[in-house]
């Protein structure tokens, strides 16, 4: 029994599929960089929501709280996906820095206006993210995870437009 648990534990993640292993690959290669995208995303706007500042401050702060918690309840969902799919997902943060593509802001400070932007254009790559993603899932008939990708598509798209519509200057 011991020398089975012990073999076990050397044994690869496998979980099976019927997407085959092209699909497998190549869809849970692209929800990990998501993922690494979603939490450099997240990251930013509690960034900006714990250094906020200026006349707005609580609109803005309460704003960006609720994006924030939006954006981390997808974590989960993408990183069980990977998993399910039979795929593995990150690992670490130095895992997240290799593969995001949306860029981090370190600044000292940032002005409400630039924050707001700058999330506002994260948000909208994102989208673009999503839309190639889910052109890639369609392709392999992995119905399940093209419809995740729309919802994510769909809540994307609120946060952009909010983010627009409060750095728009009539």
């Amino acid at each position: 029994m011991e020398k089975r648990a012990a073999a076990d534990r050397k044994l690869p993640l496998a979980t099976p599929t019927d997407l085959g292993s092209n699909a497998t690959r190549d869809i849970a290669a692209a929800l990990t960089a998501l993922l690494a995208d979603v939490f450099a995303l997240y990251l930013k706007t509690k960034n900006f929501h714990w250094h906020m500042s200026g006349p707005h401050f609580r609109d803005y702060h309460l704003m960006l709280d609720d994006q924030g918690e939006q954006l981390f309840a997808m974590t989960d969902d993408i990183a069980e996906r990977a998993r399910k799919i039979g795929g593995t997902t990150l690992r670490s943060i130095g895992h997240i820095s290799r593969l995001q593509r949306l860029l981090d802001n370190d600044a000292d400070f940032v002005t409400p206006d630039d924050m707001l932007a700058e999330l506002r254009n994260d948000n909208k790559q994102l989208v673009e993210i999503l839309r190639e993603l889910h052109s890639l899932t369609s392709e392999y008939d992995d119905h399940a995870t093209t419809s995740l990708i729309e919802n994510w598509i769909d809540e994307t798209e609120r946060r952009h437009w909010f983010l627009f519509e409060t750095t728009r200057r009539t």
